[in-house]
């Protein structure tokens, strides 16, 4: 039977005992989450947040929280090497900046989408095109209109 991290046979050290450089044992908590294939996950994981610290955490967890745990420390440490300063924070602020930047740009269209029609369909009222046109100049000034 073949162990997560670990070859058939002989026992290969897991990717964190391995940078540790340490005796891999059979109930080592890294080996199921770090397997030495992978030796890049456990080496951002542990510059960001040692693994002393990992172990704590995982030991904490049931058994069936810790993948999916060691899967959030791996993101978050990959993004804090990448953004030092904001980390996660700055991906998910750069993603809401282009959610907000789609929203305008969806609002723009639907407003054209609405002037067009009214044009095709020959209404010759001032009253609504007026509105239509300030729709149109409110979303090009880059406010939202779907904000709350």
């Amino acid at each position: 039977m073949k162990e997560s991290g670990r070859k058939q046979g002989a026992l290969s050290p897991c990717a964190a005992c391995k940078l540790l450089r340490r005796r891999c044992t059979q109930d080592c908590v890294f080996a199921p989450y770090f397997p030495a294939d992978e030796p890049h996950k456990f080496a951002s994981v542990h510059k960001v947040f040692g693994a002393s610290n990992v172990n704590k955490m995982l030991q904490e967890l049931p058994e069936h929280q810790r993948s999916d745990a060691v899967s959030s420390m791996v993101y978050e440490a990959n993004a804090r090497v990448r953004d030092p300063v904001y980390g996660c924070v700055g991906a998910i602020s750069s993603l809401q900046q282009q959610i907000n930047s789609l929203q305008t740009q969806l609002a723009i269209a639907q407003a054209e989408v609405v002037h067009m029609r009214m044009r095709q369909y020959g209404s010759s009222s001032n009253n609504i095109t007026g509105t239509l046109d300030m729709v149109i100049d409110q979303a090009n000034s880059g406010e939202s209109l779907w904000s709350c």
